[in-house]
């Protein structure tokens, strides 16, 4: 049920301030996913590796169009966070280098994953995208 409260009520409940209270510190945003630059273009690699051995394989005037397409948005939707990391060139999170994954690995929502087992996480999809294309290509060409 809604109650009606006037000024007086609200002012014998709330705290007032003369001033704005002090602003705490800015909290510091982590925009580089925590992944080297060698993963993230390895991903981006076999995304447009299966573009091309399927561009390649079944190729076809009517599929230049929506290949470049595919294409655009793979490399558009891959450099839109790597052009977000850069956004705040004064923020301390940067992109780890190779080395300091190896050492520290990398958090995840469930747990901590040691820099081998998050490869493996990260890239298992793309690669097996790859082979799918492959398998797809091979399967075409013995049946033709």
């Amino acid at each position: 049920m809604a109650q009606k409260l006037n000024r007086e009520a609200i002012a014998q409940h709330a705290t007032l301030h003369d001033s704005l209270p002090a602003l705490r510190e800015a909290h510091v945003v982590d925009r580089s996913f925590e992944m080297p630059k060698g993963i993230y273009m390895t991903v981006v690699g076999c995304y447009l590796a299966f573009l091309a051995i399927t561009g390649t394989a079944f190729a076809n005037p009517g599929l230049i169009i929506p290949m470049a397409i595919f294409a655009f948005f793979i490399i558009a939707g891959f450099a839109l966070p790597t052009v977000w990391v850069k956004l705040a060139p004064e923020a301390p999170a940067k992109a780890k280098s190779w080395a300091r994954f190896q050492r520290e690995g990398i958090r995840t929502l469930t747990r901590h994953n040691t820099a081998d087992a998050a490869t493996v996480q990260v890239l298992i999809l793309p690669v097996l995208l790859v082979v799918w294309g492959l398998a797809v290509v091979t399967i075409a060409a013995l049946v033709r």
